[in-house]
């Protein structure tokens, strides 16, 4: 099993590292090409603004549309979560525009503003250790759209079908256990797709 880490900015070695700790193979994506031999896709943290212009420039736009048509999953964290909603907040545009969610971008405040906390997120069993840098927050959700996690009753975690997003850093601790929660969601796509 393959996943690959959108490689244009952000964490990256970090997600390969917590994805190879929930037994799949980590990949860092840097080529469109690269997409076909991948099962699932994480498109990390950094500023939604650069990766999205780096997306259209390099031809990703359109290749992640077509990979989530094909029912393969895709998580985002932090900006990888502004890139895959269908609204942001006060502005006109979105990215990939795939999840039904409307995101508010640097909603926690600026870099002197993050902080670390412990949040219940349904599926796993034990609270998981979130990193929030800048988080962007789900200001509400649509039609299809499961709240896993809240902070003080902000959506901070949620999943559409093979989509899955967070406000959070999950790479940026030694707590794998939303990567694997990932990994289970490749797993299941992979026999429903055989």
């Amino acid at each position: 099993m393959k996943i690959g880490v959108l490689a244009l900015q952000g964490a990256v070695a970090e997600h390969i590292r917590s994805t190879e700790l929930a037994g799949a193979e980590g990949i860092a994506v840097k080529r469109v090409e690269q997409l076909h031999e991948l099962d699932g896709l994480i498109i990390p943290g950094g500023e939604s603004t650069t990766i999205g212009k780096l997306m259209r420039k390099y031809g990703f736009m359109e290749a992640i549309r077509q990979f989530s048509e094909e029912g393969k999953p895709i998580f985002g964290t932090c900006a990888g979560l502004i890139v895959m909603a269908k609204q942001i907040s006060g502005q006109d545009d979105a990215h990939l525009c795939l999840m039904n969610i409307t995101v508010s971008r640097n909603a926690f405040g600026r870099q002197r503003e993050s902080f670390e906390t412990d949040l219940e997120v349904v599926g796993i069993d034990e609270p998981v250790r979130a990193v929030f840098i800048r988080a962007p927050l789900i200001e509400s959700v649509g039609e299809g759209v499961e709240v896993l996690s809240t902070y003080h009753d902000e959506i901070v975690t949620a999943r559409e079908g093979h989509l899955l997003v967070s406000s959070f850093h999950p790479e940026l601790t030694d707590d794998y256990r939303l990567h694997q929660y990932f990994v289970k969601m490749v797993e299941s796509s992979l026999k429903s797709l055989r």
